[in-house]
């Protein structure tokens, strides 16, 4: 049935691009901007992310990493894209599109960041509303889902200035930072988006 297909494009094919924004999965050539975006937001980013492992920085650590998204892009699992200014190329952060069900689900879950020096400026806000319509058009996603703490306000706001509903509360859902944490719930349905 049409319904549940599996994306058409190949998972090459997904970098949307909008709002002076590029979204692309991530190349070793990246590493080094990577890198240092990562090491410069480390402090500003820990309280929100899970504890990173002790080679998560290096150029080896970068290539496993790379190893993963290629075998979880390949199985419809993950889709990891870095964000990229489009006048100078500047790395801005990422979003990932993680644990993709299909069948009679047609859901994922999102999950991102934004280094430091970009914080409040606008562009994950703009990046999610890139990327939303590849999820729900090439992906073929009925819904998308994401969860964050409630004291992450700029995740909130994120999130609700997307257009994305808050659904409700998981009690000490992920491991954040060493510590089980509670985390909001929101979804966006398809339909919702194109309303």
């Amino acid at each position: 049935m049409a319904l549940f297909r599996m994306p058409s494009a190949g998972p090459a094919a997904l970098a949307p691009r909008g709002h002076g924004l590029l979204l692309r999965s991530p190349q070793m050539a990246d590493y080094p901007q990577w890198a240092e975006l990562r090491d410069r937001s480390r402090a500003y980013l820990a309280p929100w992310e899970p504890i990173w492992p002790s080679d998560d920085l290096t150029r080896s650590g970068f290539r496993r990493r790379l190893r993963r998204y290629a075998e979880d892009i390949a199985a419809d699992r993950s889709y990891p894209f870095l964000v990229f200014r489009e006048t100078d190329g500047e790395l801005i952060g990422g979003v990932t599109l993680a644990n993709v069900r299909r069948g009679i689900v047609q859901a994922g879950t999102i999950g991102y960041w934004v280094g430091q020096p970009h914080a409040g400026l606008g562009y994950m806000t703009a990046a999610l509303r890139v990327l939303l319509p590849t999820l729900f058009g090439e992906l073929n996603l009925h819904r998308v889902e994401a969860a964050c703490i409630p004291t992450n306000a700029p995740s909130i706001r994120v999130l609700e200035k997307c257009g994305f509903t808050r659904e409700g509360l998981a009690r000490r859902y992920l491991c954040i930072n060493g510590v089980w944490q509670d985390h909001l719930l929101f979804g966006l349905l398809h339909e919702d988006f194109r309303g």
